[in-house]
């Protein structure tokens, strides 16, 4: 998930967003978390890997949020960044800052995404709370084995 702009957003998690968290491994969020006890909060769902948004304070850096991370996945490169950059030329910028990822999760424009190219993939979850001029907030989800990827969902929440 991503830009959940907690409180004015998310006040806490919202039913819609529990019922996707219940059973989930590891919760990824692609940052405007605003606070630290948002990702505390998940943290009692599954654990949470998180990075920095333009809205994140000191307090979710503390809580261990980097600007840019690049994890492994039950074998799959993924790397996270809030801010993707300008739509025009955004899958060759992410292949470029993240080489090794088959696969790059970025958020800060709430709209959700999911373009794959050769192998590569870039994925926004949208958010699940400030949908701005989407028609309903969503979050992602990803089913990883094997070192592939081998679902990606971008699910409307009702």
């Amino acid at each position: 998930m991503s830009d959940t702009h907690a409180p004015r957003f998310w006040k806490r998690c919202p039913p819609a967003v529990a019922a996707h968290l219940d059973g989930a491994d590891l919760i990824l969020h692609a940052g405007d978390v605003c606070t630290a006890e948002v990702l505390d909060e998940l943290a009692g769902y599954a654990p949470v890997r998180a990075v920095l948004g333009n809205n994140d304070g000191p307090d979710v850096a503390a809580w261990g949020a980097p600007e840019m991370l690049e994890i492994e996945l039950d074998g799959l490169r993924v790397g996270m960044i809030h801010d993707s950059g300008p739509k025009a030329g955004r899958l060759d910028r992410l292949r470029g800052r993240f080489p090794d990822a088959a696969l790059v999760i970025f958020g800060h424009s709430h709209i959700p995404m999911d373009v794959a190219e050769k192998e590569f993939r870039i994925f926004n979850p949208g958010s699940p709370t400030d949908k701005r001029r989407q028609p309903y907030g969503t979050v992602g989800e990803l089913i990883i084995s094997g070192g592939v990827l081998r679902s990606a969902k971008i699910i409307e929440l009702r």
